[in-house]
């Protein structure tokens, strides 16, 4: 959590299994940034839009989840 101006921004974590594309469709929707730690790539910026993100993060992993246990 950083203080930047009026607002405070904050990092989440990018969990394994979100493809390029989800990302793509986050980073044109919100006002976000890709950063590179020692412990993985996170998203970094205001609290609302990376809830939003998370969401859609969320979603897309259970919507690819049901795919593959549907292909059994």
């Amino acid at each position: 959590m950083k203080y930047t101006g009026d607002l405070m921004k904050y990092e989440i974590r990018i969990p394994p299994g979100v493809s390029g594309q989800i990302l793509a469709k986050i980073l044109e929707k919100h006002e976000l940034e890709v950063k590179q730690t020692d412990y993985g790539p996170v998203l970094y910026g205001e609290k609302e839009q990376l809830e939003d993100a998370q969401d859609i993060i969320i979603r897309a992993l259970n919507e690819r989840i049901k795919e593959l246990e549907n292909k059994k």
